[in-house]
C-alpha cells in the first residue's frame, strides 16, 4: 500500500476536500491502523483543476455507490470491478485502489453530495468519461438491474448531463437488445439522413477523442478509446445499413 499513500498524500487536489476527501480518508485510513487522512495533510486541496488522483478518487466512490445500488454489493460485483480495474489501472494500481474501495463499501455513502462535489470542479469531458466507466462496470458480468441504471441516471442529471448523451454512453451495452442503438451513439434519430449521419459522426468522434481527457493521465485516456471505437462502430454500422460510404 506504500504507493497508494504517496498517491493520497501527494496527488489529490480538490478530491481531499467535502464528502470525497472524507470516503477516502476514512478508507485510506482504516487501512493504515486507523491513521485517518485529513485535509489539514493535503497541500494541494486548493487547486480547482481535475487531475489524475482526483478523477480515480472520485471514479472509487462512485463506483461503490452504483455497486452498493441494489442494497449490497456481492463478491460476484468484487470479481468484476477486480478485473475492471486490472484492465484500466494495471495488475498493481488495482489491488491497492481494490483494498481502498473495499473499506469505501462499508460506509454510507450520499451519491448526490458526491455527485454534486465532482460536478463543481470536473469539466464536461471528464463527467462523460466518468458515467461510461460506470455503465462499464454495471454491464461488465452482462447482468444490469434496474437500480445500478437508476442510480447512473441520477448521478448524470446532478452532472447536468443531457437524455442524449445518457442513452449514447449506454447504448454500444446495449446494441444486442436495441436495434437503434447506433442512432443513439451518435445522438440521432432512426429518421436521419446520410448527411446528418455523417454530420453526426464527425461531431461525436470530436465530442469523445481521447485528447479531451489527456490531463487526467495515460491510463484515463487509454480507457476513453473504447467510446471512441464504440463511435465508429456505430458509424460503419449505419453504412453498412445505409449502404453509403
Amino acid at each position: 500500500m506504500a504507493n497508494f499513500a504517496k498517491w493520497i498524500g501527494g496527488g489529490l487536489g480538490w478530491a481531499f476536500g467535502g464528502p470525497i476527501g472524507a470516503i477516502i480518508g476514512y478508507a485510506v485510513g482504516s487501512l493504515f491502523g486507523g491513521q485517518e487522512v485529513t485535509q489539514s495533510q493535503q497541500k494541494t486541496y486548493s487547486t480547482r483543476r481535475t487531475g489524475e488522483q482526483d478523477f480515480k478518487a472520485s471514479l472509487l466512490v462512485m463506483m461503490a455507490c452504483v455497486m452498493k445500488a441494489d442494497g449490497t454489493a456481492q463478491k460476484s460485483e468484487l470479481a468484476v470491478v477486480k478485473r475492471f480495474l486490472v484492465t484500466n489501472f494495471g495488475e498493481q494500481g488495482a489491488l491497492e485502489a481494490l483494498q481502498v474501495l473495499k473499506k469505501i463499501l462499508e460506509q454510507p455513502i450520499n451519491e448526490l453530495e458526491v455527485a454534486r462535489q465532482i460536478n463543481q470542479y470536473m469539466n464536461y469531458s471528464s463527467k462523460l468519461q466518468l458515467i461510461r466507466l460506470l455503465f462499464d462496470i454495471a454491464y461488465a458480468d452482462g447482468i444490469v438491474n434496474a437500480a445500478e441504471l437508476s442510480m447512473i441516471q441520477r448521478i448524470s442529471v446532478v452532472f447536468g448531463m443531457s437524455q442524449a448523451d445518457f442513452e449514447s454512453l449506454k447504448a454500444p451495452f446495449v446494441k444486442n437488445e436495441d436495434q437503434n442503438w447506433a442512432f443513439k451513439a451518435l445522438e440521432i434519430e432512426p429518421t436521419a439522413t446520410v448527411e446528418d449521419i455523417k454530420k453526426a459522426y464527425r461531431r461525436m468522434a470530436m465530442k469523445y477523442h481521447p485528447d479531451k481527457v489527456q490531463n487526467l493521465g495515460e491510463d484515463i485516456r487509454k480507457s476513453a478509446t473504447d467510446k471512441f471505437r464504440a463511435i465508429n462502430e456505430a458509424y460503419e454500422h449505419l453504412k453498412k445499413q445505409k449502404g453509403f460510404v
